[in-house]
C-alpha cells in the first residue's frame, strides 16, 4: 500500500526548485546533482562508490517496480551488489512503484534507502531536470525538508576516495598468478572478475604503498573525484611502471594512470553515467557499448609522444581509454566489468592477463 509521505524540495545552486515527495530517509542532505540514463541496475548503481557525494537523477521513469535483492554487508562478494552500502547522498526520481515484484526481491527500494538513511524524492520532472543539467552543466545542490536549510557542498573539493576505499589490505586466493587491485572505492564486480579467472587478488588502501609487495600486474580500480587529488596514487603507479610491472587502470584508473603517464585531466561539463554509451576503438574504428560513471576525463592532446588514445567516446568525442605504445600499460575510462549492462568489453580483461602471464 501506498504510505504517507512528506514533501521536500530539491534547490540547485542557480535557485531552480523542484518540489518533490519522500520515499526515503526525510534528511536534509546537500552535494553534487547528476544523472544517470540506465533503465534498470539501481540496486548495483546506489552501491557502486563512485557516486560517493552525489544526489542521483534516474532518467528512466518508473524506478522500484523489481525491489532490491537481500542486503547484507557482510556477505562481501557474494552479495549481488557492487559494495557493503549506499554511496549516493540521495534519489530523485520521476515515479516511484509501491509494488515490486521480483523472484530475487527481499524488500522495496523505499524500506532500503530509509534504513540506509539516505533521502529520495518522487514527483520530479526528471526531464527538465536533466535538460537543466545538459544544458548549463552539473550543479550543486541540496534537498531540505521543512524550514530547514544547508550550505551547497562540492563533494569534489573533498577526498572522497579516502572514504570509500579500504582501510587494510585484503587477500582474495583463487590462484598463482597475483594481481594487485588499488582499492579507490572498487566495485565488487572488478574483483570478481579477476577471481572467475582464477587470479589471486591483493586489494589494498588508497594510500597504501604496494611497491613492496609480490605481484604480477596491478589494476587502479574505479572511484569518486577529482584524480588530481591523489598524488599519493599517482606516486606509486609510477614507481611500479619503472619496474615494468603491467597495469590497467579502468575509470578513475584511466585518469590516474594518464596522470602518472604525465598527461592532464579535466572535468566534464555532465559527466558519463549511463548503460549505454557508444566508445570506438582508434584505428579500428569498432564500435562497443559500455557502462560509465564518471565526471572527469582525460585531456588528449597533453598525452606524451609514447602513449597514444585508445577509445574514443563516439557521442561527444572525449577520450575513453589510452595505452603505451611499447610497455604494457593500459585503461579504459569505461567499465569492462559491467553488471548489468553490456559485457561487450570484458575481454579486457583477457587481455590484460594475457601481459601479465
Amino acid at each position: 500500500m501506498k504510505k504517507e509521505m512528506t514533501k521536500a524540495r530539491l534547490v540547485l545552486e542557480d535557485g531552480s526548485v523542484f518540489e518533490g515527495t519522500s520515499f526515503g530517509s526525510p534528511r536534509s542532505v546537500s552535494g553534487e546533482v547528476v544523472f544517470n540514463t540506465g533503465m534498470v541496475g539501481y540496486p548495483e548503481t546506489l552501491t557502486d562508490p563512485s557516486y560517493k557525494g552525489q544526489i542521483l537523477t534516474l532518467t528512466y521513469p518508473l524506478i522500484g517496480n523489481y525491489g532490491v535483492p537481500a542486503f547484507d554487508p557482510a556477505a562481501g562478494l557474494e552479495a549481488p551488489f557492487e559494495s557493503d552500502r549506499i554511496h549516493i547522498e540521495a534519489l530523485i526520481v520521476s515515479e516511484y512503484s509501491f509494488e515490486h515484484s521480483h523472484w530475487s526481491s527481499a524488500q522495496s527500494l523505499s524500506d532500503w534507502l530509509a534504513g540506509s538513511g539516505v533521502p529520495a524524492l518522487y514527483g520530479i520532472d526528471t526531464r527538465m531536470l536533466t535538460k537543466r543539467l545538459r544544458e548549463e552543466g552539473t550543479m550543486l545542490g541540496k534537498i531540505l525538508f521543512d524550514d530547514e536549510d544547508l550550505p551547497f557542498r562540492d563533494p569534489n573539493k573533498e577526498n572522497l576516495v579516502s572514504k570509500v576505499s579500504i582501510q587494510e589490505p585484503r587477500v582474495h586466493q583463487a590462484g598463482r598468478t597475483c594481481v594487485a587491485v588499488i582499492d579507490c572505492g572498487c566495485k565488487y564486480n572488478i574483483i570478481r572478475s579477476f577471481l572467475s579467472r582464477g587470479v589471486t587478488v591483493i586489494q589494498v588502501p588508497w594510500d597504501y604503498d604496494f611497491t613492496g609487495e609480490k605481484f604480477d600486474g596491478l589494476l587502479i580500480s574505479n572511484g569518486p573525484g577529482d584524480p588530481k587529488l591523489y598524488p599519493e596514487i599517482v606516486r606509486n603507479v609510477s614507481k611500479a611502471m619503472e619496474k615494468g610491472k603491467p597495469v590497467f587502470g579502468v575509470c578513475l584508473g584511466n585518469q590516474l594512470l594518464a596522470l602518472a603517464a604525465g598527461a592532464d585531466t579535466y572535468k566534464l561539463k555532465f559527466g558519463h553515467r549511463s548503460q549505454n554509451q557508444p566508445c570506438v576503438e582508434v584505428g579500428t574504428k569498432r564500435c562497443y557499448i559500455t557502462l560509465q560513471n564518471h565526471g572527469f576525463a582525460v585531456d588528449t592532446p597533453t598525452l606524451p609522444d609514447d602513449w597514444e588514445p585508445w577509445f574514443q567516446n563516439a557521442n561527444d568525442g572525449t577520450n575513453e581509454g589510452i595505452r603505451h605504445r611499447q610497455k604494457p600499460f593500459m585503461s579504459v575510462q569505461f567499465h569492462p566489468e559491467a553488471m548489468p549492462g553490456p559485457v561487450d568489453t570484458e575481454f579486457l580483461f583477457d587481455d590484460f592477463l594475457r601481459m601479465v602471464k
